[in-house]
């Protein structure tokens, strides 16, 4: 699957939703219009014979009651929308989700909590948190407006019955929703069928209230109101759901068809779903709010009384089949759950492991199109690398990292000076501004830890950027600022500390400052032409060129990317200049955004060496434009 054509779709979708939620809007208008003319006209029978009584159509009324009806509505999903502004988390809370945190669970909650981990490290995104749901049902969902503030959700049955392979693939397929952009139209899904449900609430409302009103001449009137108010909220209801569905089930193809590519094994993601066919509880949930979430489940929440006419999900067997094509219709899996305790010992070193290093390609050519195809599509092998790098990484650095102070002292770790004196300067600041117990916790790392190698410091990002998610608002904001005077205590900053801050603080705004919901870019290449030379001539000045000039290696992207301008000095570029470019070129159209990573490519491989700050820098820049590259690996 493409990744920038399903951001493209997801785009495209996400007008169609609007223009079905117009079209909803204006059914309703008329809907409700009729109601109140034919209510108020047999309410002023009682004054008049019933000869006498007309239907009057009256333009005023209309565009009153017109007016009335598409501000409930539409004031209805805006307060809807911005209950959820706090991301996935808000859509866990929801369901009962409880947190799962690393180390204290048991061997099924660390065994998902693996999963989930290998996932975002294979796909380069950061780790979603895991909330756990305290269900029999065999579900799971993914929620967010982007991968920076989306969690996974996931059922006690889920994962009490599904072997690690079977695991695997449910949580695939939740990867591909968060990749390729179905998360945010579903967080909208939510807030359109509220705003028309809302207005059975208030009929609800008025049906009470017109039942114990005292004033019997007016009683009758607002009671029947009341009632032709429910009737058009089930009837906006209806339709809601039509279109819910209409948009749902699609996907779930496509996200099937994703996690049988990222695992290469088609298996896992099968049998899962022979296993809800077979599982006492099938996929269903108790929950109520589970029928407002239900598309973005892995399979149907609750059973539906209009069967495949409201199923967000397509019929089970025409998703096995679509996945296993040889299936002959047994449900029965053949393999049993003997894998339990394959996880048990993550983040253990054996000298096989140490021996076995994987190395990201650092040296060597990068292929613009072979990267640029990677990008929101992680493979088996990248699952292989993520897995084995997790037993390489020195196990104090990932227990830290999984842990809100250890996660600080990590990131602190990773831009500490080489220089002694300025190493001090820092190790003070922190002494004397650093939360309680954060010092501490960098000085243990210290010791063991002299310096983070090259291919293990994006992935210990990624597992710390979910734990940092647990700060409260305070200590978020002091972590942010002592990041930012630690990286400038040396009147300086270098690249790859900017690479970092870029990283870190791209994704933990996201959920920190909730007023800054996350669009669909509508810009250009032309209309960013010089924060592209700003990127491109950043990325140059990040090493040196071998056998090439300075110039030369900027024009290989220039030319990708058709500009006319030329070579920026780094002397003439401020980081504050080089954010507000990533920044712009964040807002470009999901369509133009493989033309600027390529552009970067041909920069770095120009000179047919990458350098580890270079590989870093082009990681950056992606996740900064959410793009997200899986590590770059030697075949």
């Amino acid at each position: 699957m493409n990744f920038f054509e399903s951001q493209d779709t997801a785009k495209r979708n996400t007008g169609k939703l609007i223009f079905l939620f117009v079209l909803a809007v204006l059914s309703l208008i008329v809907i409700t219009n009729v109601l109140v003319m034919v209510i108020f006209g047999v309410a002023s029978s009682e004054l008049e014979s019933a000869s006498g009584t007309t239907l009057e159509f009256n333009w005023t009324t209309f565009v009153m009651v017109g007016g009335a009806v598409a501000a409930v509505i539409v004031l209805g999903s805006l307060y809807k929308i911005s209950s959820l502004s706090g991301g996935g988390a808000r859509i866990a809370e929801m369901m009962n989700g409880k947190l799962l945190v690393s180390g204290v669970e048991g061997l099924a909650e660390r065994r998902v909590l693996n999963v989930v981990e290998e996932m975002a490290i294979a796909s380069g995104t950061p780790v979603p948190p895991v909330y756990l749901m305290e269900e029999a049902g065999i579900n799971a969902f993914a929620a967010g407006y982007t991968p920076s503030d989306a969690v996974i959700g996931i059922t006690r049955g889920a994962i009490e019955t599904l072997s690690r392979d079977q695991l695997q693939g449910v949580i695939a397929h939740e990867f591909s929703h968060i990749l390729h952009g179905d998360m945010r139209i579903n967080i909208r899904l939510i807030g359109v069928l509220h705003g028309i449900m809302i207005l059975g609430i208030i009929g609800y409302s008025l049906m009470r209230g017109g039942m114990y009103s005292r004033r019997s001449k007016d009683s009758g009137g607002i009671m029947f109101l009341g009632m032709g108010l429910v009737v058009v909220g089930f009837v906006g209801t209806f339709f809601g759901n039509l279109i819910k569905a209409a948009v749902s089930r699609q996907r779930e193809y496509l996200a099937d068809a994703s996690a049988v590519q990222y695992t290469r094994n088609p298996e896992g993601i099968g049998h899962a779903l022979m296993k809800i066919a077979t599982h006492h509880d099938r996929s269903y949930l108790r929950n109520p709010a589970s029928t407002e979430i239900s598309h973005t489940l892995f399979e149907e929440g609750q059973v539906s009384a209009l069967g495949g006419l409201y199923a967000t999900h397509p019929p089970l067997d025409d998703r096995i089949k679509a996945i296993l094509p040889q299936w002959d219709g047994d449900f029965t899996v053949a393999k049993p759950n003997t894998d339990m305790a394959e996880d048990t010992d993550t983040g253990q070193q054996t000298a096989s492991d140490k021996k076995d290093k994987l190395t990201s390609i650092l040296t060597g050519v990068l292929v613009a199109d072979r990267i640029i195809n990677q990008v929101g599509n992680p493979d088996e092998k990248h699952l292989q690398y993520a897995d084995k790098l997790l037993h390489q990484v020195p196990e104090i650095l990932l227990n830290a990292a999984h842990e809100p102070f250890g996660a600080r002292a990590v990131i602190y770790l990773l831009v500490l000076s080489q220089t002694d004196t300025v190493k001090q300067q820092q190790l003070d600041l922190l002494a004397g501004n650093a939360d309680p117990g954060v010092h501490e916790e960098l000085q243990k790392l210290m010791v063991v830890t002299k310096e983070v190698d090259a291919e293990q410091r994006l992935p210990l990002v990624t597992i710390a950027i979910s734990s940092l998610r647990q700060l409260s608002a305070s200590q978020y904001q002091l972590f942010k600022e002592n990041f930012q005077k630690l990286i400038v205590i040396d009147n300086k900053i270098s690249l790859l500390e900017w690479a970092l801050q870029k990283i870190v603080f791209h994704n933990l705004d996201a959920v920190f400052e909730k007023n800054k919901v996350p669009h669909f870019g509508r810009k250009s290449i032309k209309s960013c032409e010089d924060s592209c030379a700003i990127l491109l001539s950043i990325i140059v000045h990040s090493s040196s060129q071998n056998g090439i000039t300075k110039e030369q290696a900027y024009l290989a992207g220039a030319e990708t990317l058709k500009l006319s301008t030329e070579l920026i000095a780094v002397t003439s570029i401020t980081f504050e200049e080089l954010n507000a470019a990533l920044d712009e070129l964040a807002q470009l159209k999901p369509l133009q955004k493989p033309a600027l990573l390529k552009a970067c490519v041909a920069c770095i491989a120009a000179d047919g060496n990458v350098e580890p700050i270079e590989a870093e820098l082009l990681r950056a820049v992606a996740a900064t434009i959410d793009c997200p590259i899986p590590p770059l690996l030697v075949d």
